[in-house]
């Protein structure tokens, strides 16, 4: 049985929560939130833009409780510490955790900079526990049914792609993130799902050019990225929470291959996925297996059991899209493009 701490108690932590609740042999052992809303179990009025809508409400009678982090570092029959907490936090409480000796899985962006996203990754790299940022995306069953046509070459060679991610501003966390300097806009907060995922499957880019304007949070709200990557395939992604109230989320990629082009519109439902190969028309593809909160949460916890670190997202991979959504950034503010660092 691996014994579970949530810290944050938001709507990524009532999420967490419902996917810890499909994994077998997990224990959802103790909650911590430093502000202390929502300790008494009553989840029910968190909601948010994506995944299981049913209320959370905790046996209390079963479940640990700490307003204070720190003592909750104390009690040793925790297993995993699992941070679903603002952005601005990450750094304190990951690094903490990680020299107490636990495992780690912390919610993305892994910091509001690369530069404190990579004292977090020097810290894990030197703790007994493991660590995994927690990139959803790589394991959505659409998403990665794409990854591995592109790997296995299924279709040919891949000319174009582009990725869409857009939606009303978010009803939850305003206090965070309706403050860019906190938050860092939909920008980093929302459209990193994408630039990291194009990073991991086409590696790092080399440079960048993106536009972009600010609605509300003083960051950048929303943006439009085009992809420099080494195998000249034409690569872009628009990220927003800037679409007028009621417009819900949009999430969606169309790539183009040799031989089949691929659409996904999640709006679709079993229906998302559907590929059209050279001279025949749309088939749908069913992409068996659970939600990507599910499946990342799943990769965690068999890494712990069997003792082998997490692969499918590194620590060094989550710092990279924090640097890529950086470039992006500077690109928008200067009207150039920009080079990644290697």
């Amino acid at each position: 049985m691996i014994k579970v701490a949530i810290v944050g108690l938001g709507f990524m932590g009532a999420t967490h929560i419902r996917a810890y609740r499909k994994i077998p042999n997990v224990s959802l052992a103790a909650v911590c939130n430093p502000s202390g809303r929502n300790l008494d179990g009553d989840l029910s009025r968190v909601a948010g833009n994506l995944g299981d809508a049913d209320p959370v409400r905790l046996d209390m009678s079963q479940v640990k409780a700490f307003k204070n982090f720190d003592e909750l570092l104390g009690d040793s029959t925790i297993d995993l510490i699992d941070i679903c907490t603002p952005t601005k936090s990450h750094p304190a409480l990951a690094i903490d955790a990680l020299k107490a000796g636990r495992h780690v899985i912390c919610e993305k962006p892994l910091a509001r900079t690369s530069e404190l996203a990579r004292e977090i990754a020097a810290v894990s790299k030197e703790s007994k526990g493991f660590f995994m940022p927690a990139m959803c995306l790589r394991f959505w069953p659409g998403w990665a049914w794409l990854k591995t046509a592109i790997d296995d070459g299924r279709y040919g060679r891949v000319l174009g792609a582009c990725f869409r991610r857009v939606a009303e501003p978010p009803a939850w966390g305003q206090d965070n993130f309706f403050d860019g300097s906190q938050s860092g806009g939909a920008l980093l907060d929302l459209h990193i799902h994408d630039t990291d995922f194009v990073q991991y499957c086409f590696g790092k880019p080399q440079s960048v050019f993106a536009t972009g304007y600010t609605k509300f949070s003083g960051a950048v709200d929303h943006v439009l990225t085009q992809y420099k990557v080494s195998s000249e395939a034409i690569v872009s992604a628009e990220g927003a929470w800037a679409m007028s109230k009621g417009f819900g989320f949009v999430m969606s990629y169309t790539v183009n291959f040799e031989r089949a082009t691929a659409d996904y519109q999640l709006g679709k439902g079993a229906d998302a996925l559907q590929v059209c190969e050279e001279g025949k028309s749309f088939e749908g593809i069913k992409c068996d297996g659970p939600d990507g909160f599910v499946g990342e949460l799943t990769h965690m916890v068999e890494a712990i059991r069997s003792g082998t670190p997490p692969s499918v997202v590194t620590a060094d991979e989550a710092v990279a899209a924090v640097e890529i959504c950086e470039a992006e950034e500077k690109s928008v503010q200067t009207g150039k493009a920009v080079s990644v660092g290697a």
